[in-house]
């Protein structure tokens, strides 16, 4: 067996015939190379782990860690390992138990009866984009009259931010996820949002709301969360909350346009909401938007298919390589909107998973059940190969999607 397989660069590029599959060097390790090592931006090489099981036993494995303070973590780009030995604790960084305490502090209202208590609001929303598109100018861009709005009106209500200050969540957030992003630039935006955020914790702490900033200003006024803590916390669920839903519901909808068959039973379907929420987690499967793999480090040595990781060894997990992997999705690269696809690694695995991932499914799940009923006709104003794709986050996503009816 090669045990040390090296790819050029990790993340890969992708083909540009086929921008949604993985990279073709991903495909191969999978199937070919159970652990191998990549380059990444700053020339270490961590271990690369691509396949299903391996990532479902390693992720939950106390021998690795998340904490991205210790030497040899693979961060995932220059900016952010500049900025991580000043991070607060976060769930985003932390370990059990002290990852347990602080996921429990912002759970709540990001449990699944909490989520799908939105769903009328949701639905709502979508409902008034649709209407907006409709009266509009055709061709529309689909993200940024549909896949921005959707998801950044949701999470503000939810962390009690006002919509009005959107631009300013976009634009930061943006800079904080790139891999173009100097040290410099990231910590001029992390200081902006971070003002902005902490001006917004005070103001709730004096007149506290039905919300997540209120709630969290609570735990700092009775000393179980530091003011940093919760700042710091906001402006994470800020991100997380509606950069990669943004990407997803634009993402999806150019995907099953490119499988019309797959769309037509989406809309056949669009009422049957056991069908639309299996259809998503495939949708999820397929894309695999984030495309930075989740990164841990050793702090024992681990054995795995005949090679030691050893303690201090920095390990990426490629999130897209588990989710076509073809032992446990025969005939990966096919859109399968009957697949039974909830097992698939979209939003991570293990107590790390995506926090917003319940809010996430709702989103899409509302977004994919309206729009293309609503819009029937909906199509590509522009050829496919013209469509601009935005690779250098830490999820790729569209520029911009030109649609018409």
């Amino acid at each position: 067996m090669t045990s040390h397989v090296v790819l050029p660069e990790y993340p890969a590029e992708r083909d540009a015939g086929c921008p949604f599959a993985p990279a073709a060097a991903i495909r191969e390790m999978t199937r070919d190379h159970p652990i191998g090592k990549v380059r990444i931006w700053d020339g270490s090489t961590p271990w690369f782990i691509t396949r299903h099981a391996d990532q479902r036993a390693l992720l939950n494995d106390p021998r690795l860690s998340i904490d991205e303070t210790r030497a040899g973590y693979p961060h995932m780009t220059r900016a952010r390992a500049a900025s991580a030995p000043h991070h607060p604790k976060l769930i985003t960084n932390t370990d059990p138990p002290e990852h347990t305490r602080l996921r429990r502090s912002v759970n709540t209202p990001f449990l699944v009866k909490k989520v799908e208590g939105l769903r009328p609001r949701i639905q709502e929303v979508l409902d008034g984009l649709v209407d907006d598109l409709l009266a509009g100018p055709r061709p529309a861009d689909l993200v940024q009259t549909v896949g921005l709005p959707v998801p950044t009106l949701v999470i503000t209500e939810i962390l009690g931010a006002p919509y009005a200050d959107h631009q300013l969540f976009q634009d930061t957030s943006h800079i904080l996820i790139s891999h173009d992003t100097t040290p410099e630039q990231a910590a001029a935006a992390g200081q902006r949002i971070g003002a902005y955020l902490g001006d917004l914790l005070d103001a709730k702490i004096a007149d506290p709301g039905d919300d997540v900033v209120s709630a969290m200003g609570a735990r700092v006024v009775a000393g179980e969360m530091t003011r940093p803590e919760a700042i710091n916390m906001a402006n994470a669920i800020l991100i997380a909350g509606h950069e990669t839903s943004a990407s997803m519901i634009s993402l999806g909808t150019l995907a099953l346009l490119r499988n019309p068959d797959q769309l037509g039973l989406l809309r056949e379907n669009s009422h049957d909401a056991k069908f639309v929420a299996n259809a998503v987690e495939e949708i999820l499967r397929y894309l695999t938007i984030v495309h930075t793999g989740v990164r841990r480090i050793a702090v024992e040595d681990i054995d795995l298919h005949g090679v030691t990781v050893r303690a201090g060894d920095g390990i990426v997990f490629d999130l897209s390589g588990a989710n076509w992997d073809e032992n446990a999705f025969p005939e990966p690269d096919r859109l399968d909107l009957t697949r039974p696809a909830r097992l698939h690694h979209a939003f991570g695995y293990g107590v790390h998973q995506c926090l917003g991932q319940s809010l996430a499914r709702v989103e899409l799940q509302v977004a994919y059940s309206t729009l293309y009923r609503r819009i029937p006709t909906l199509a590509l104003a522009v050829p496919f190969e013209d469509v601009p794709f935005a690779m250098e986050g830490v999820a790729y996503g569209l520029k911009s999607l030109p649609v018409t009816w």
